[in-house]
């Protein structure tokens, strides 16, 4: 099945590249610069899509992005450190983010002739991202069947939805997923800062899966003051 992965860089859209590299319907990446602050995630998209030998597209939704003001990823606003929940990621939302890469991701698999577009949404996500969510991905699948009725049938690819982070993991170093070449960090430092949220989940992830953590953090230890009292 000739499949686009929505990849923005980090471990989770770069695992799901590899794992369905690895099975053989890999056919491109797209990544989106929606003004983050992170955008150096884009390099790693970047580069995954180099490492599996398919083409790589850049979207360039700055202009969309500006206009969706109020989030720590594209606003002067503190990301906040501490457990991925719901209390301190709020901040962390950008309204409608995942709905409209989505759609244009669509939208290019259409013209290109792709049978499925896949993200790496995970269950982690659910609580704090609405368009993460299970009843949205089946409503969105909806939407696109009418939106390209007549013209091109594909479907969303959500391995992860049901599944965690950890899972993640497991089946990232299952196919040999390069973790050192991913990222993570929303404040996007020259290292991992290993307090955001992102961080924490990402080096308790690797703690749950029990696959070791190559990547280098500036706080290394933060995550686990970080996850007591969460698990």
């Amino acid at each position: 099945m000739k499949t686009i992965v929505i990849c923005s860089g980090g471990l989770d859209s770069v695992s799901l590249a590899h794992v369905l590299a690895a099975e053989g319907h890999l056919s491109a990446l797209v990544s989106f610069d929606y003004g983050q602050r992170h955008r150096k995630e884009l390099d790693f998209a970047a580069r995954a899509a180099t490492r599996l030998g398919v083409p790589f597209h850049r979207i360039d939704m700055r202009g969309i992005g500006a206009a969706l003001t109020g989030s720590a990823l594209t606003d002067d606003v503190d990301v906040p450190d501490g457990h991925y929940a719901k209390e301190t990621m709020r901040i962390t939302v950008v309204p409608n983010r995942n709905a409209i890469m989505l759609t244009i991701a669509f939208g290019v698999a259409a013209a290109q002739g792709a049978d499925a577009v896949a993200t790496a949404v995970h269950g982690g996500d659910h609580f704090i991202y609405p368009d993460c969510r299970p009843a949205f991905t089946e409503a969105f699948q909806t939407m696109q069947d009418a939106a390209l009725d007549g013209y091109a049938s594909v479907r969303l690819v959500t391995p992860y939805v049901h599944r965690s982070k950890a899972d993640i993991v497991a089946d990232g170093a299952r196919v040999g997923t390069p973790f050192a070449e991913t990222w993570s960090c929303y404040k996007g430092g020259d290292l991992h800062c290993g307090r955001c949220g992102t961080c924490v989940e990402r080096r308790e992830a690797f703690d749950l899966a029990g696959v070791p953590d190559p990547t280098d953090y500036a706080d290394p230890d933060f995550w686990r003051h970080a996850v007591e009292g969460h698990r």
